[in-house]
This record gives C-alpha cells, sequence and structure tokens, in this order.
C-alpha cells in the first residue's frame, strides 16, 4: 500500500501547481485527478455531448479510454491513446469538467482508476474529493483555498500571459458559479474533510504553501 496525500479545495486555488512541487520533493507520483475529468470533457466535446444531457454523457463514458503516464518526469494525460494535455486548460473544457464530473457514472469509472494507481505507489492527489471520497485513509489531507477575487487574479493572470482577451470579473463571476456548482452537486460535493488541515493560500506564495504540506506530512511519519 502506498502513502498518500490529498489535496483538496475549490477551481484557482493552485491545487495543480502546489501538488506538482510536493510530489517531486517528496519523489511521489503526482496524479492530476482534474485532469482526468477534463480529458472526459473533451471527449464530450469532441462527441457534440451536451454536458446538461446526463443520458447523452453516459452513452459516451464507455468510449473514452482514460489513462495517465509519465514522461521525462511531467505528467501525461492520455484519451483513446492520444496525449490532449494541451488542450485540457480551455474555457469551454473547464465547464464542460465542471458539469460532467458531477455525473456519478463519470465518477465511478474515474474514481476506480485514481484508487488503482494509489494502491501501489506513493502519490500525491488533487481534486475536490480526494480526501472524502477517493482516498479517504490518505496520512495527510489538506483543503486549500483562496479567496474568489485572489483566485481571479492568479486566472487573469495566467490567460493574459498567453494571449487570450478576458475580463477579471467575468473570470470571478464564474469562480464564484463554480464553486457553488461543486459545492452543492449531488454526487461528492467539494468540502473540507473533518481530519483535513485547512490553508488559505490568498497571501502566501506557492513555495511557502508546498513546504507546509511536506513539513504536515513529515509530521504525520513520526505518529
Amino acid at each position: 500500500m502506498g502513502s498518500s496525500i490529498a489535496i483538496d479545495g475549490p477551481a484557482g486555488a493552485g491545487k495543480s501547481t502546489i501538488a506538482k512541487i510536493v510530489s517531486k520533493k517528496l519523489g511521489f507520483i503526482y496524479i492530476d485527478t482534474g485532469a482526468m475529468y477534463r480529458a472526459m470533457a473533451v471527449h464530450m466535446i469532441r462527441n457534440g455531448v451536451s454536458g446538461d444531457d446526463s443520458a447523452e454523457v453516459e452513452k459516451n463514458i464507455d468510449s473514452a479510454d482514460i489513462s495517465i503516464g509519465h514522461e521525462d518526469g511531467e505528467q501525461v494525460v492520455f484519451l483513446n491513446g492520444e496525449n490532449v494535455n494541451g488542450q485540457l486548460r480551455t474555457e469551454q473544457v473547464s465547464a464542460m469538467a465542471s458539469k460532467t464530473s458531477a455525473n456519478a457514472k463519470v465518477r465511478e469509472k474515474l474514481v476506480e482508476l485514481q484508487r488503482k494507481q494509489a494502491k501501489t505507489t506513493d502519490v500525491v492527489m488533487d481534486g475536490r474529493d480526494i480526501g472524502t471520497v477517493v482516498l479517504p485513509d490518505s496520512q495527510l489531507k489538506v483543503y486549500l483555498t483562496a479567496g474568489t477575487r485572489v483566485r481571479a487574479e492568479r486566472r487573469y493572470k495566467e490567460m493574459i500571459a498567453k494571449g487570450e482577451n478576458c475580463n477579471i470579473d467575468e473570470i470571478e463571476a464564474d469562480i464564484k458559479e463554480r464553486d457553488h456548482r461543486d459545492m452543492t452537486r449531488e454526487n461528492s460535493p467539494l468540502k473540507k474533510a473533518d481530519d483535513a488541515v485547512e490553508i488559505d493560500s490568498s497571501y502566501m506564495t506557492i513555495e511557502e504553501v508546498a513546504d507546509k504540506i511536506i513539513s504536515l506530512y513529515r509530521e504525520t511519519e513520526k505518529k
């Protein structure tokens, strides 16, 4: 049985960036569960499925073969054998993933794969329900959050750097809507696990957050 660190939290809190740093420093495998749900969203978009049509979503689940590999130390997400890393972070995919990830059948398929990988290797896994549903027995559970405006500013800077036109108020409104949807969905809603440590990253650097998580993990090893 591998060791595991579960990092949950809302969109834009920095989960993926920090989880990558933590896994690298500890020599663990990083599994970005959100990327797996985004790959499923890419699959649905390619097949012309509406994220609001649960019956159509469920019809298309089994034709998606999603796996995670690692090349040169980087995570690669494969959809039916194709590397789709470059397509996972668009706003269209984000919106679709937020809807389809609420589907119980979608979650069932992907959670099975996530648990399988955590059984055989030491992992850092981030998402919305890792500590509460996917890996409830993790050695360390972290709930990483930040203010909505701070998260919007981070996303805004990312998009501007890519040369995309965007409006920070619209980004913040989208984040608030996504938070509400993630927290109120019927299946595996976003919430802090009872035994999770909450970290507000609003006024911390990425390195400070990563070092805090590593320090917390080292403490669990002493117990």
